[in-house]
């Protein structure tokens, strides 16, 4: 189950929140602050709660281990099971929220397990790139076109089962700190239904870029690897279990900064 406060009878849905920073006197600080808080408070949909489980096993130098670790259904939201709001958001955010729930963002490798083990494999729906993709008002769109795509499902689709490809993942990866440059969000994902990303591994967003098509889904950083119970951090730090759970191979600092 994810760690998180029971949502407040009286929270803003979906639709009141995305309002309530819209405003574009709201500068961007300002407004993860305000998201920040509410998923602090626990005002996020029911169907989140429940984490699912996804399974691999690979070889290792001819030794057969198995991961176990749990993730998020769906990619962050605000608001009711009925009425939610998905909100991008810079990775320093990301990794507040990631800390506050004790749980770690995803590698590309852990992406593609999730996009192979989900049971709703949405189709993309790129909005054109505009200078107004960073802002909420399109944000809001690209929510609009998801919840009709999910209505469209009709009984296919029940709130709280595996859901991927409606959006990118900003994930952890070496390139954040491994740039030339200042650290960057490195995002990746977005899969067709034939399982190839439309996002390559991309890192040439700075930090505080943030737009209608980043997704956040999280895993508990408590896993179990071979039976016994670990963490997502040593995994990735490991020589020999890093496989696990990442392409890249050892990733000595899964997380972003948090300033």
């Amino acid at each position: 189950m994810l760690k998180i406060r029971d949502r407040k009878a009286n929270a803003l849905n979906g639709t009141q929140f995305s309002a309530s920073i819209s405003d574009t006197s709201i500068n961007l600080k300002h407004r993860e602050n305000i998201i920040y808080k509410a998923i602090r408070k626990g005002n996020v949909p029911a169907f989140y709660r429940q984490l699912v489980l996804i399974k691999d096993t690979l070889k290792i130098t001819g030794v057969t281990n198995t991961i176990n670790y749990y993730v998020l259904p769906d990619y962050l939201a605000v608001g009711t099971d009925s009425n939610y709001f998905y909100c991008p958001m810079t990775p320093a955010l990301a990794q507040r929220v990631a800390n506050k729930l004790k749980c770690s963002l995803l590698t590309r490798k852990m992406v593609n397990d999730v996009y192979r083990d989900a049971a709703i494999k949405l189709s993309p729906l790129p909005i054109p790139p505009t200078s107004a993709m960073t802002t909420v008002a399109v944000f809001e769109k690209h929510n609009q076109m998801l919840i009709h795509q999910k209505d469209s499902l009709g009984t296919n689709y029940i709130p709280g089962m595996l859901t991927a490809g409606n959006k990118k993942d900003v994930i952890i990866s070496n390139r954040i700190y491994n740039d030339t440059s200042a650290y960057h969000i490195v995002i990746y994902g977005w899969h067709k239904k034939n399982g190839k990303a439309i996002q390559p591994l991309y890192a040439r967003h700075i930090g505080s870029w943030a737009d209608y098509s980043h997704g956040i889904r999280l895993s508990q950083r408590k896993i179990c690897v071979n039976g016994k119970k670990t963490s997502i951090k040593k995994v990735l730090r490991s020589e020999y279990f890093n496989v696990l759970l990442s392409d890249e191979g050892v990733i000595k600092k899964p997380f972003y900064p948090t300033d």
